[in-house]
């Protein structure tokens, strides 16, 4: 685990106990991020949003937590291991060979001290244990700390997926997995 020395924190899977927190966690994030919709504009979105246990019963769909030893959650991320299960707009379900990650959450007071990194990273990690050859995921300019993230990470611009979702802008991107981070 690549943890700041003094943030110390594990990823493991979610339990079905926590999923219907996991779900508000995630409304609540992007419910609160300047410039995406808000919820009495989408209004269906954010039901799947908060629909965590519906989600896992996919069996392509896992969520995964990162917690402190004491057990505080302190953020999520749907890992999709095939595509066709990967659910969002636009045609991002029609590739072959990858796998996907959505809804990255981090509490707002957790930030900075790279929970949503090593979130991706273990992600990243999944799909090479899949022998997948890329990974895909969706972001928009509202996200700007996770742009600038998956950017470091070497995920580059996947126009070919990009949606739009109502009134706002939804972009893709994609890693390939051939070589190491």
């Amino acid at each position: 685990m690549r943890s700041p020395r003094d943030f110390k924190f594990s990823i493991r899977k979610a339990q079905v106990e926590e999923l219907p927190g996991l779900g508000k966690l995630v409304v609540d994030v992007y419910s609160k991020i300047p410039g995406l919709p808000k919820i009495d504009d989408q209004p269906d979105y954010y039901q799947m949003l908060l629909e965590a246990p519906k989600r896992v019963r996919n069996p392509a769909i896992t969520i995964y937590v990162a917690l402190k030893d004491s057990g505080q959650i302190l953020g999520c991320i749907d890992f999709i291991d095939t595509m066709k299960h990967y659910g969002s707009g636009g045609s991002a379900h029609t590739i072959p060979d990858a796998a996907g990650i959505r809804l990255l959450a981090v509490k707002p007071e957790c930030r900075g001290k790279g929970v949503g990194k090593e979130l991706t990273l273990f992600c990243i990690e999944r799909a090479r244990e899949l022998r997948k050859s890329k990974v895909i995921l969706h972001t928009t300019k509202a996200m700007q700390t996770a742009w600038g993230m998956y950017e470091k990470l070497r995920f580059e611009r996947f126009p070919e997926i990009d949606f739009q979702q109502g009134a706002l802008e939804v972009y893709g991107f994609k890693r390939s997995l051939s070589s190491k981070i």
